[in-house]
């Protein structure tokens, strides 16, 4: 009878536990359905400009290093993170046997060089082309005196990549991480321009190959990459993607259950801050207004003084986003540059630059009114169509038209690829816009008012902090950061962009999911996340 009993409830048990068994089986297996805020414009990591392509290349692609579920750099494509030699300037990197791209073929060094190359061809006009500034004879590629294949990057033979530097550059383990991506060298070689303009011309080594994407539509999925050389630590086999725009639309999405990760703004935040499901951090982010200098009536340092002291930052982190965003005090955001000697975070040291000061903001304006010879001015100011641009783009409407006597302020907002698009024509006269960071460092914020970056949209040109810059690049510790502080100053100073404000951002996420984690300069990766 004892043994009968046994019996009975070992089975009970084992068929309890193969229940358990098949349950965790199948919620594995189902999708998690996300938003995303625009439409991306390629999936080209050569090429891509903006924030939403960003996101589906950090899902397909990965590089020699990558970012673990704690947000470190560990190894990727590359065995191992390696010790630069030659005083920082050579790194020599082996790559993984196992490391595959979606269609099969192995991940090989050459892969790496034919991305490098193709993104410093001038021919190219890559945004990103700046990150590869510390290569040899990047300026001279640039430049269009020597050849791409000059470039200070080889295949030693097919796994292994040295690159050679100029300098030692502090913040390179990031951009090995974020920027410096392979390409399949096959896949660009078959598609020539038509590269990453659709999910089905490229080829993906990450964790995810995107499916479904035509280049314009709304909606698209992520599929499990079996030939990433880490498939069997991916939990989640697809991760399905709508573009939306509308914010109701997507918490109403959320709340019904039909999506289980989107992003929030505003007063959305404001009312829900104590929701469990709410994730709020700050972003390494810049969201700033520019002006065309090349248009006689927008090159004005007077405008752009006048913008500028106008605005009240705080009420518009405040009274307007109300999501967590915080002022911007100067070009730098907080938490992207520590000072080496007290750990102090520039922002703060550096201060507040950027005060709201309607008399002085008063005085440029009458002095650009002469410069113009005009009394009345109307000026277009060029946003995203997302409701966060979109209100913050109203605000600056609102008290630059109520305190700048004879301004007219009109709005065009569109969708973000259109945005970029009339970036690069020069097609606007205010601009509002963001720069999203990939290495914690000064260099990048401040980088963008150089005159020979490519996404110095302003065009303006100053020889000063042009220098000031230059110079920081030679140098390294204290003396680098004290260099920097002072370019950030002096940018400042003379607006060759007006800083707006660092954007916090609130995703909710279902309780049912784990493993999604953010920081400054990372997005969630799909790759961790996991049913809980």
């Amino acid at each position: 009878m004892k043994h009968k009993l046994l019996t009975l409830a070992m089975t009970i048990l084992m068929a309890g536990s193969l229940a358990a068994c098949g349950k965790s089986a199948a919620h594995s297996s189902k999708t998690l359905n996300v938003t995303l805020p625009d439409e991306p414009a390629t999936v080209d990591p050569n090429t891509a400009y903006d924030t939403n392509s960003a996101s589906l290349i950090t899902q397909t692609m990965e590089g020699l290093y990558k970012y673990d579920k704690n947000n470190r750099i560990v190894a990727g494509v590359a065995t191992k993170v390696v010790k630069p030699t030659n005083n920082g300037k050579t790194y020599r990197f082996q790559l993984r046997k196992n490391a595959k791209w979606s269609n099969g073929q192995p991940v090989t060094a050459n892969d790496f060089v034919t991305s490098f190359r193709r993104t410093v061809n001038p021919k190219k006009k890559a945004q990103f082309a700046s990150v590869y500034d510390c290569f040899k004879n990047f300026d001279a590629v640039q430049a269009g005196k020597m050849s791409p294949d000059k470039l200070g990057v080889k295949a030693l033979n097919s796994r292994t990549l040295q690159i050679q530097l100029t300098r030692a550059v502090p913040y390179f383990n990031d951009l090995v991480t974020n920027k410096y991506l392979p390409i399949n060298s096959k896949a660009v070689s078959k598609y020539g321009k038509q590269f990453g303009t659709s999910s089905t011309k490229s080829v993906y080594d990450g964790p995810y190959k995107l499916v479904g994407w035509s280049g314009s539509n709304s909606s698209w999925h992520y599929v499990k990459n079996p030939y990433y050389w880490n498939a069997h630590n991916v939990k989640i086999p697809k991760v399905n993607v709508t573009v939306t725009k509308e914010q109701n639309t997507a918490v109403n999405l959320f709340k019904s259950g039909k999506i289980q990760v989107t992003s929030v703004t505003g007063q959305y935040v404001r009312e829900n801050k104590n929701d469990p499901e709410m994730h709020t951090h700050l972003t390494g982010r810049e969201n700033y207004l520019y002006f065309n200098n090349k248009k006689p009536q927008t090159d004005s340092e007077n405008l752009r003084q006048a913008i500028s002291a106008v605005i009240n930052r705080k009420e518009l982190v405040n009274n307007v986003l109300q999501d967590g965003s915080k002022q911007m005090l100067s070009a730098v955001p907080e938490g992207d540059q520590k000072d080496p000697a007290n750990g102090k975070d520039m922002a703060k040291e550096v201060g507040n630059l950027l005060p709201q000061n309607v008399a002085k903001a008063k005085q440029y304006w009458n002095a650009y009114l002469k410069e113009v010879g005009k009394k009345q001015v109307t000026l277009n100011l060029l946003t995203d169509d997302t409701d966060q641009d979109k209100h913050t783009g109203e605000y600056i409407q609102s008290v630059a038209q109520k305190n700048l006597k004879g301004l007219k302020v009109t709005m065009t907002s569109i969708p973000h690829a259109q945005h970029v698009s009339r970036d690069f024509a020069g097609n606007f006269e205010m601009n509002l816009t963001g720069w999203s960071t990939n290495w914690l460092d000064a260099s990048d914020f401040l980088g963008l008012g150089t005159s020979t970056n490519q996404v110095n949209f302003t065009h303006l040109k100053n020889a000063k902090f042009d220098s000031l810059m230059n110079q920081s690049n030679h140098l390294s510790g204290q003396a680098r950061y004290n260099k920097l502080v002072q370019a950030d100053k002096y940018f400042t100073a003379f607006k060759g962009y007006v800083p707006l404000y660092q954007p916090a951002q609130a995703n909710l996420i279902s309780k049912h999911v784990g493993g999604l984690k953010y920081s400054l300069l990372n997005d969630a990766q799909y790759q961790y996340a996991y049913w809980k």
